[in-house]
């Protein structure tokens, strides 16, 4: 596994599954229309209103923004959904249908690593 981004994890918990890059309404739909059911939503922003219809299905969510106390960190908490939130990425490499995990650290934070 590779390590290619970090951010805030919600809970000390790991997810495994494939990345869906989620830029619109269309996207969920698209993902809710073919089975979100273990996949990992990447969202720029945090989007509990546009992950909503797919949010208990997912395996786990990456957000670029926020922060632990987001709206979006709050309701995964409440679906037991590992997110990292604030999530900086260190590839310019495109991750969406990629397999990642994402996985506590040491220190409070989470990783999310490419199943390479």
């Amino acid at each position: 596994m590779k390590r290619i981004g970090k951010g805030l994890i919600t809970l000390k918990l790991e997810a495994t599954g494939e990345l869906r890059v989620i830029g619109s309404v269309q996207d969920v739909i698209s993902l809710w229309k073919e089975g979100a059911e273990g996949k990992i939503a990447f969202v720029e922003d945090a989007g509990t209103t546009t992950l909503g219809p797919i949010m208990p299905k997912l395996a786990g969510v990456v957000c670029s923004s926020g922060a632990l106390g987001s709206h979006l960190a709050i309701v995964s908490r409440e679906f037991e959904i590992p997110a990292l939130m604030g999530t900086t990425l260190e590839t310019a490499e495109d991750l969406d249908r990629r397999q990642v995990t994402i996985r506590p650290d040491d220190n409070g934070a989470g990783l999310l690593l490419l199943n390479e």
